[in-house]
Order: structure tokens, then sequence, then C-alpha cells
């Protein structure tokens, strides 16, 4: 944690009480200068500070944003977001960490945005990426594991991002198979992970997780309005971004733990309870063709299984599912 960080934690520790200068500079072993100027670089990112003559100073405004110093605080992790790596704006937070894992960037390394101008979802789709308003991240993970595993990952992460959701707001996404979280039909989540691999082991998995959350109607795009939804749509309230990005956090390193060290039966239980998906017709678009059926469940390998009307069961690796009436 970097002196900046851990001034930044004691203010919002001190919760609206004045913490005196000489204090911080007696505990950080620095000159009450470079604790004026830790304090100015947090005024020009957006924190409102009061000097309270001879007692101190008082944080009385945290910015809306997810830099490195806003998530450090909120982290519940060992290892995941550990080390952040925060752009203002990037081009995609998937091209940046995908480059920097192969550069070596170590396990639980974030890579997160305040907005994306070439975000993008399953089959290179572009993704609207609001500023300021979303959360638009990458996290590199590092787990043992073969190849062939990696893809259940989605399924992990699609777990881990509801729980989040849940924990802060009290408002329960659907999954819907593979990648989406729904709220009342509407689209509020997408994952995309994607496999770095020699033959017989995982060398990292890139998790993207966008997720709309303080957006209201208008801020998206009207081709997508009547599709998609944000966490404040749905709950009435301003979301802490960086609170949610925390909690994403903690519950992805529980459950990616959790698949690790005891198998995929635990995340499948856990997944096929969130699902609106299993037990519905659905009508799944393959590359070469289209199947309609009942969705049954997940197999072991996360692979959906569907019942077409004929009673024979096929196994869905890769499609796009849309929900059907009948």
């Amino acid at each position: 944690m970097t002196n900046k960080e851990r001034i930044l934690t004691q203010l919002i520790a001190a919760k609206g009480n004045p913490i005196s200068g000489q204090k911080l500079a007696d505990e950080l072993s620095i000159s009450r200068t470079m604790i004026w100027k830790y304090l100015k670089a947090l005024e020009e990112e957006g924190y409102v500070l009061e000097a309270v003559k001879k007692k101190g100073y008082i944080l009385q405004k945290i910015p809306d944003i997810v830099s490195k110093e806003r998530i450090t605080p909120l982290l519940e992790t060992k290892e995941l977001g550990r080390t952040i790596l925060y752009y203002p704006v990037c081009d995609s937070t998937q091209n940046i960490a995908a480059e920097t894992a192969r550069d070596g960037a170590p396990h639980g390394t974030l890579v997160i945005t305040e907005v994306q101008t070439s975000g993008r979802g399953r089959l290179e789709r572009a993704w609207n990426s609001s500023a300021n308003k979303g959360i638009w991240m990458s996290v590199i993970i590092r787990p043992e594991i073969s190849p062939h595993q990696a893809p259940q990952f989605t399924l992990v992460s699609a777990v881990a991002i509801t729980k989040a959701i849940e924990s802060l707001t009290g408002c329960v996404p659907e999954i819907k198979w593979p990648n989406d979280l729904l709220i009342n039909g509407k689209k509020v989540t997408g994952i995309l992970t994607e496999l770095q691999a020699d033959m017989d082991r995982v060398q990292s998995i890139i998790i993207g997780i966008g997720v709309n959350v303080n957006q209201d109607s208008n801020s998206f795009n009207e081709s997508i309005q009547s599709i998609a939804t944000s966490l404040k749509m749905e709950t009435g309230i301003e979301i802490d971004r960086a609170a949610l990005v925390a909690k994403i956090l903690f519950y992805l390193e529980k459950y990616s733990r959790m698949y690790v060290e005891n198998g995929f039966e635990p995340i499948k239980l856990l997944w096929e309870s969130y699902s609106c998906t299993i037990g519905k017709r659905i009508r799944a678009s393959l590359l070469r063709e289209t199947l309609e059926g009942v969705a049954i469940g997940i197999t072991a390998d996360g692979v959906l299984e569907l019942r077409l009307d004929t009673g024979e069961i096929r196994g869905i690796y890769s499609a796009d599912i849309n929900l059907i009436d009948k």
C-alpha cells in the first residue's frame, strides 16, 4: 500500500473526525510537506477535504471512482485485487489484461477503467461502457487446473458476481447460460473469459466483467434500451462502485478456491439455484444449426443439456440462447 493509500485509509476510517497532519507524518515517517502533497493529490482526484485549525483534516466527500486508492481499503481478499492497474480511459481492459498476463502479471491482478472505448463481449460483440457509470474490469487468475476446465470459470464468475450484487444491494440477479446476469429479464452483467495456456496447463485465465451500475435508461443506446438495465434502475439507489468491485473480488476468490479444492459440483448447485435457463424452453443458435427444447441442467463440465422435442438430449457447448414462450 502506498503512502497516499495509507493516508486515504486513515481518513476514511476516521468517519468524519479530524486527523492531525503531524500524526500522519509521524506514523508514515515522512514530512508534513509530503503529507500536504498527498492530500493535494487526493483533492485533484475529487476527494473533498476540510482543514480544521489545530485539529487536522476531515474527509468530507469521496468521489465515485474505481481507482486503486478507492478499492484497496475495501478489499477483503488475500490475493485478488492486491495488484490494481487503473486507467481513467482505455480501449479494453481485456486487451490490457491479456498483454499484462503474458508479461508475467501476478495472480489476482485487476485491470479496471472508468470508460472503455472498445469494450467487447462474446463473439467480439461491442459492449456499451458508459463513462463513470459501470464496472468495466478484467481479473487475471492463474489456477492450477487443466485447460479443458477453464470454461467453467465463466460459471464460477457468474455465481460470484450474483452473490456480490445480492450481498451489497439485496437485488438478486438470475443467470442466463452461459455468461449473462439478468434482472427482470434485462441484462445487467456480461462475463467474458479468455484463456492463455500450454497443451497441458493453464497459464492464465482473463475474466472480463461488465456491470451496469448507475446508468439511467437514457445512458443506453436506443437499440438496447429494451434489453438492458442497471442496478440503480432496479433498486432506485446509487451504488458505490468501488464497494461492489471489492465484493465481486471477495466472492470470486472464495468460489474460485472452492472450485479448485472441491471440484465443480458445489458451484454447479449454486449456479443452478440462480439460473433462469434451467427448466425453460429455449432456442439455441449454434454455428451451423438452431435447436429448440427444454434446458434440463448443466453437466459436471458446465455444458448445457437441452432436451429436444424428440426426446433426444443434446449438449450445448457454445451458443446464443433465447428464452421462448410455449
